[in-house]
């Protein structure tokens, strides 16, 4: 058993303290669920409807009004809806993970257990949807005639990064939001800018050159074409999002620092 102390862990205790608070995690995801659903007529149908409507907007919007399904080699539908799934759970992980604290305050207060629990624990209520919306995806790509290649061995890899990149901005916003509560507000202004700024709607190669390491530099971008490559044959993954997933795995790591290092002092602030 852990006991909550005034003093800082050392990093790899406190990881291993994570580690045997799992099962907390997987029930606090499961009950999130749950009540994601509840008290509604169509239930987890939500999970369905949600992903079709916003591919059918996108879609007719950016092939009849801005027709930008010709620059793409195969199916816009294909190339949008991998991309909204994508940016959907990212904006999931950072949306409900940045406020993960906020949103549990009463059980901060009643019981001792590592806090950073709360932001894992909305990237696996996220991931439920994310496999739902990927199953359509598959089901779309059969009707299409699109089935992944042997670069589908990489998806696991891809998807880690994609939860590693939410998880880097939501550990952030989950230990500075409880104390500053102006991240509250600011949370989703980001996600709805950060939306056009990564090829979600829109091929990278349209980018002008002179700007694409700005993309490079978006570790998000490198999650949803590295998710699109191991799709779609003949898709390209360029290198350089290395750069992106670097920054990306330095804002995660000094992001359990930080936490780590606030933690006990959250309840002062709540």
């Amino acid at each position: 058993m852990y006991l909550f102390t005034n003093r800082t862990q050392p990093l790899l205790p406190y990881l291993a303290q994570i580690w045997s608070f799992r099962l907390l995690v997987l029930s606090l995801a499961r009950r999130d669920w749950k009540i994601k659903y509840a008290q509604t007529f169509l239930g987890v149908l939500w999970s369905v409807i949600q992903p079709i409507v916003g591919l059918l907007i996108f879609t007719f919007f950016f092939e009849r009004v801005i027709p930008i399904g010709d620059k793409i080699d195969y199916p816009y539908a294909i190339f949008a809806f991998s991309g909204m799934i994508c940016w959907y759970y990212f904006s999931f992980n950072v949306t409900q993970g940045g406020t993960a604290l906020l949103q549990h305050q009463d059980l901060i207060k009643k019981i001792y257990f590592p806090r950073i629990v709360l932001p894992l624990s909305k990237a696996m209520v996220g991931l439920a949807d994310f496999f739902t919306a990927l199953a359509l995806l598959f089901i779309l790509m059969l009707v299409k005639g699109y089935i992944p290649g042997k670069n589908f061995l990489f998806f696991p890899l891809f998807l880690a990064a994609n939860i590693i990149v939410g998880l880097s901005v939501s550990i952030w916003l989950s230990a500075l939001t409880i104390r500053y509560r102006d991240f509250n507000h600011i949370i989703p202004y980001l996600i709805n800018f950060g939306i056009w700024l990564t090829p979600v709607f829109y091929p990278a190669t349209l980018i002008p050159e002179a700007y694409a390491y700005f993309i490079y530099l978006n570790p998000v971008a490198g999650a949803i074409d590295g998710f699109r490559w191991c799709l779609i044959e003949g898709s390209t993954f360029p290198i350089q999002y290395w750069t992106g997933f670097m920054i990306a795995g330095i804002l995660f790591v000094s992001g359990v620092i930080y936490f780590r290092k606030v933690e006990n002092e959250l309840t002062d602030w709540i």
